[in-house]
């Protein structure tokens, strides 16, 4: 019974052990998932389960396992009822002629989703605290993962990514201590045959990143072909979900891009933002009334040579997530 007499659980007492792993639990949820909105469902979720159960919790582990043990068993349930989500580099081979024409997928497929890095990064003054949140939310990372059963996503996430003990996560996940380490041994061998080129591991400072993103949303702004050229790398990809085709290597994304995408100068406004642990930048597209409409988010893998990678998500209902207006006046 609580102190004003009601029966339930404690509300302050809840909120007070709980809420400080609301943000690592949505990073959590969104590594399973790859799914920025299903996450947001899943800590939702979570908290409920949590606040419903929260009288029979007797300390036998830390709030932050317990908590974390409630949201990694509905992750694995909501999995069981939704299809992967990808990339169009998972879907198929890059288009090799830049003057092909961008095919849209098949409305069935679902897209990987980017995730605001205000929303998933810690607030801490350590450095490496934060590196370490922004490494374990790269978007080849996120990409990879959902390519694992369920259960090895899981265990990889929890071990190696988030470094709880073996013993903890075979408690979570109701299995055996020799099982999780099996199938930590399987997670990692399947992810090596996925994980991303050398060279995109490779991070420049923040400062340089920082610079290439401002060089990039300027290129687009004053349609600057020319200058994106100098941006790419040699092998820079090229991706723009829901669009299937995908372009890989400059001399292939920059006539592309040319062609179809940066249209006239001031077509395009660029703001920059952070997702994923990565640059990024919201993008807006000019309307015919003159105003700037959300397109969507840019997401950069870079390099201490360039660009390595593109992934530009046109879906316009991201932009309000990470903050931004779905309209900017012109001027």
């Amino acid at each position: 019974m609580n102190g004003d007499g009601s029966v339930g659980p404690d509300n302050a007492s809840f909120v007070r052990d709980t809420e400080p792993f609301r943000r690592e639990l949505l990073a959590h949820c969104y590594r399973m998932l790859g799914s920025a909105d299903d996450a947001e469902d899943l800590v939702q979720e979570t908290y409920l389960r949590a606040w419903r159960s929260y009288d029979g919790f007797e300390g036998r582990s830390s709030v932050r396992t317990w908590l974390y043990r409630i949201a990694t068993n509905a992750c694995l349930t909501a999995l069981q009822h939704h299809s992967r989500r990808v990339l169009p580099s998972g879907l198929g081979e890059p288009e090799p002629y830049p003057a092909a024409a961008a095919q849209r997928a098949e409305s069935n497929i679902s897209w990987l989703q980017p995730i605001s890095d205000a929303l998933v990064i810690p607030e801490s003054a350590d450095p490496a605290v934060v590196f370490a949140a922004r490494q374990g939310l790269r978007l080849a990372l996120i990409a990879s993962l959902q390519y694992l059963p369920g259960t090895q996503r899981a265990v990889l996430i929890l071990r190696d990514v988030l470094a709880f003990p073996a013993v903890e996560v075979a408690a979570m996940l109701g299995t055996s201590t020799p099982a999780v380490k099996s199938t930590l041994q399987r997670a990692r061998a399947r992810l090596r045959e996925l994980s991303p080129r050398p060279d995109a591991l490779a991070e420049p400072a923040e400062s340089h990143a920082r610079a290439l993103l401002d060089r990039y949303m300027a290129a687009f702004q004053n349609a600057d072909a020319a200058e994106l050229e100098r941006l790419l790398c040699d092998e820079s990809t090229l991706e723009a979900p829901p669009i299937q085709t995908w372009f890989a290597g400059r001399r292939t994304c920059v006539p592309f891009l040319r062609r179809y995408v940066l249209g006239a100068e001031g077509d395009w406004l660029m703001l920059p933002t952070g997702a994923n642990g990565q640059p990024a930048a919201v993008g807006y597209r000019r309307g015919d009334d003159g105003d700037y409409h959300a397109y969507g988010v840019v997401v950069l893998t870079v390099t201490p040579t360039g660009i390595a990678g593109v992934v530009s998500f046109g879906d316009p209902k991201l932009v309000p997530s990470f903050g931004f207006p779905s309209v900017v006046p012109a001027g």
